[in-house]
């Protein structure tokens, strides 16, 4: 589904640099990939353990290895760096749900199971990004917070909208609750959230997916289905 190249830190800043190529001063790609994927992952790695706010400049260039003058050439201030960065999460969220494999688009019950396999393999290939831009929320400057709100309310909008065809083709119980899009949320969250917890356990990436989406056909299908796939497995 997904592979470690394509949301890969340097291919992350890839796509950082060309959202931003009229901000970033440097000119030279090559270069500007390798040092924007530097400083990001030191900035992750000291936001992991001290906390965003409290980082400094200072302290992320000693951790890059680069001059102040240097970090500046990418971004003015921490919260630019920090736009940069929750941007980007939600791009990379956007471009994976919005573009499922045309073999689930007309089942609505697979598009479903497809969106969870879809969202938890891309938060464990950029663990850092996500439980960054969770952990770091609450001290988030008014407009960087709004990014992050609007980007949790497009993922439930994409699982809502799926959710919603298979209701219109008489798929899920009656009694399914409109809140199960916002249900479902944390459960994604959960795998970046205490990813540590689920590590520990020896729970793996494909045993997690397996288990939210049956948790959530278990939420939402006709319970004569749920028999039917119950005596098939």
């Amino acid at each position: 589904m997904l592979t470690t190249k394509q949301h890969s830190s340097e291919a992350l800043c890839r796509s950082i640099l060309a959202h931003n190529s009229d901000t970033i001063s440097v000119r030279k790609p090559g270069i500007a990939i390798k040092n924007l994927t530097v400083i990001i992952e030191a900035a992750l790695k000291l936001s992991n353990g001290k906390g965003f706010q409290a980082m400094s400049l200072r302290d992320l260039s000693k951790e890059a290895g680069m001059s102040m003058g240097g970090l500046y050439a990418y971004f003015d201030s921490k919260t630019t760096l920090l736009n940069m960065i929750l941007t980007q999460v939600t791009t990379s969220v956007g471009d994976v749900l919005n573009n499922p494999p045309a073999e689930v688009t007309d089942d609505p019950i697979a598009h479903l199971d497809w969106l969870i396999e879809a969202h938890i393999r891309l938060t464990e290939e950029m663990l850092a990004w996500f439980a960054f831009s969770f952990m770091e929320a609450k001290s988030f400057p008014p407009k960087e917070r709004k990014i992050a709100i609007n980007s949790e309310i497009m993922t439930e909008e994409i699982f809502a909208d799926v959710i919603f065809r298979a209701q219109e083709q008489g798929l899920l119980r009656e009694d399914v609750s409109p809140l199960l899009p916002s249900l479902i949320k944390p459960l994604l969250q959960d795998w970046y959230v205490k990813r540590a917890k689920y590590r520990k356990r020896g729970v793996s990436v494909s045993e997690y997916v397996r288990t939210v989406q049956h948790f959530v056909r278990a939420a939402c299908l006709p319970l004569d289905q749920l028999r039917g796939e119950s005596s098939v497995n």
